[in-house]
C-alpha cells in the first residue's frame, strides 16, 4: 500500500473515532474503546516510586517549549515520571521547529558527542545522518518485547516512522497536517468565497491587496510552508515524492512561477523580506492577514476570535499544474530518538527506555494531541478541540492524497536553497527555471 494511501486510512480512522467520541455524551474523557471492545485507559499508571534507585540525570530535547501549544501537556507528562521516579533528573531542553537554529543544534550535538538522551526530531531525510551513523537505537526489538507498549500505537503511526533501512527509529506522538488556512470572517465581510480553486484564491488576493488587508501571511526567507504547497500543488503527489536527485520535473518549476503570479497580485505582507513565521502567524492571528499557510499545530497560538473564525482547506491546484487540488502535506513526521550512548550506558538505559515509553503512552499521546490538535499516533480520543482542528481532519479524511512534506524528499541542503530562491523568483531576479536547476544541482551534489 502506497504511504499516501495508509496515512489517508489513519487520518480517517482518527476522524471516525473522534466524531463517535463527540456524539457520545456519557464518555466524560479518559477512556475510549479498544480494537477488541475493551475500554482502553488513557489515565497515566503510577508506577511504584523507587526512592532507593542511584540517581539519573536525562536530557530531553524536544520542540516543546516556548509558545508550543502542547508546552504545559509535555511539561505534564515530564512532571509524572519524575513523580513516579523521584530518582530521576530531567533536563526539559527545548527550541522551536520554526527557527531555523533547531536543526543545527541538532546536527551539532549529534555530531560532537553532546546528543541528548531522547531526542524529538523529525523522520526521514532530517534524521539520515544521524541514523546512518549509529547515533540512535532501532526501537524494533524493544516493541517487541514491549507489547503492551507497541500495541498502545495505531498500526499506521509506526509503519510510517520507518526509515529507508526498514528499522524504526522514531517512536510517534502526534501526526500532522498541513493547509491554507481561512479567516471566514475577513472573507464573508469583502463577499468573497473560500479559495478552492485558483481563480477563487487570486481574486481574493487581488482584493484583498487593495483594501489593505495582508491576504496571505508568508516570509521570503522561512518559506518552508509555500514551498511544501506550492510544489505538491503543481507537481503532484507522485512527482513531489521523487524530489530532485533523477530529474527535473518541470512542474516544480511552475510551482516557483505560481509564487510569483501571487506576489505580482500584492498577495505577502510588504515585510515577508524580513519577517519569520513566528510574525507571519502574529499577523493572522491579529486579523491583520486573511490567509496563512500553517500546519495543525499553529490552531492552538491564535487568538481565540482568530481561532473560532478560521476554517482550513488544501492549496489549490496552480495553474497546469499536476495536483488535484485536493493534495495535502501531512503524516507522523517527528518522534522521540533513543540516544545510542544512552542505550549502551548500563547507568541511564533503563530509566531512558521507560521515560521513552512514558512519554510516548497513549496517556501521554491523549494529552499532547488535545493540547496541539495533531492526529494521534494512539487508539484515544481527543477531546476539546476547536472547529477548525475538526475541518482539519475532515480534510484530511476527504483528501485525494497526503504527502510528507518536500524537505523529507531532499537533502537540507537543497532545501536551503529552494528556500534561497525564492526571493529572487518572485522579485523576477531569477527564473523559476533556474532556481529549480540550481537546487538539482545541489542535490546532485550532496548525494555523490
Amino acid at each position: 500500500m502506497k504511504r499516501s494511501s495508509m496515512l489517508l486510512l489513519s487520518v480517517m480512522l482518527m476522524l471516525t473515532m473522534f466524531l463517535a467520541a463527540c456524539g457520545n455524551n456519557g464518555n466524560n474523557g479518559g477512556t475510549t474503546p479498544a480494537a477488541d471492545g475493551e475500554k482502553q485507559n488513557t489515565e497515566t499508571p503510577a508506577p511504584d516510586k523507587k526512592d532507593d534507585a542511584a540517581p539519573v540525570s536525562l536530557r530531553v530535547f524536544s520542540t516543546f517549549g516556548g509558545t508550543d501549544a502542547a508546552r504545559e501537556a509535555f511539561q505534564s507528562a515530564l512532571d509524572e515520571f519524575t513523580a513516579a521516579h523521584p530518582n530521576v533528573k530531567i533536563e526539559n531542553d527545548t527550541m522551536s521547529a520554526n527557527d531555523d537554529g533547531f536543526r543545527t543544534k541538532v546536527n551539532t550535538d549529534m555530531n560532537s558527542g553532546n546528543e541528548p538522551d531522547l531526542l524529538f526530531y523529525f523522520i526521514g531525510a532530517d534524521a539520515e545522518g544521524f541514523v546512518n551513523a549509529g547515533k540512535v537505537v532501532p526501537l524494533n526489538e524493544l516493541l517487541d518485547a514491549n507489547p503492551d507498549w507497541k500495541n498502545g500505537f495505531i498500526p499506521d503511526a509506526l509503519e510510517l516512522a520507518r526509515q529507508k533501512d526498514g528499522n524504526i527509529y522514531a517512536a510517534p506522538l502526534t501526526g500532522f497536517y498541513e493547509g491554507l488556512f481561512v479567516n471566514k470572517k475577513i472573507f464573508e465581510e469583502n463577499g468573497l468565497e473560500l479559495p478552492t480553486d485558483w481563480e477563487k484564491l487570486t481574486t481574493a488576493v487581488k482584493t484583498l491587496s487593495k483594501k489593505g488587508i495582508i491576504p496571505l501571511s508568508v516570509p521570503f526567507d522561512q518559506s518552508h510552508y509555500l514551498i511544501e504547497h506550492t510544489i505538491l500543488s503543481a507537481a503532484g503527489p507522485e512527482s513531489q515524492a521523487k524530489g530532485l536527485i533523477d530529474s527535473i520535473d518541470p512542474n516544480w518549476e511552475k510551482g516557483y512561477a505560481a509564487m510569483k503570479e501571487l506576489y505580482d497580485l500584492g498577495a505577502f505582507p510588504k515585510d515577508a523580506a524580513t519577517i519569520d513565521l513566528g510574525m507571519a502567524g502574529n499577523y493572522y492571528s491579529e486579523g491583520l492577514a486573511a490567509m496563512i499557510l500553517e500546519g495543525s499545530w499553529a490552531v492552538g497560538g491564535w487568538s481565540d476570535e482568530t481561532r473560532d473564525n478560521s476554517t482550513v482547506v488544501p492549496f489549490p491546484t496552480v495553474p497546469g499544474g499536476a495536483g488535484s487540488g485536493n493534495d495535502i502535506v501531512g503524516g507522523f513526521g517527528s518522534g522521540f530518538y533513543l540516544s545510542k550512548k544512552t542505550y549502551d550506558d548500563a547507568a541511564k538505559k533503563d530509566a531512558a527506555v521507560e521515560l521513552l515509553k512514558h512519554l510516548t503512552s497513549p496517556a501521554t499521546i491523549q494529552k499532547i494531541a488535545s493540547a496541539n490538535g495533531g492526529t494521534p499516533a494512539a487508539d484515544v480520543e481527543v477531546t476539546g478541540l476547536p472547529q477548525v482542528a475538526l475541518d482539519g481532519f475532515a480534510m484530511a479524511a476527504k483528501a485525494n492524497s497526503i504527502s510528507s512534506p518536500v524537505d523529507s524528499k531532499v537533502s537540507q541542503e537543497t532545501f536551503s536553497n529552494l528556500r534561497a530562491s525564492v526571493q529572487p523568483v518572485v522579485e523576477g531576479k531569477k527564473s523559476p527555471t533556474d532556481a529549480i536547476a540550481e537546487a538539482k544541482k545541489v542535490e546532485d551534489a550532496n548525494k555523490k
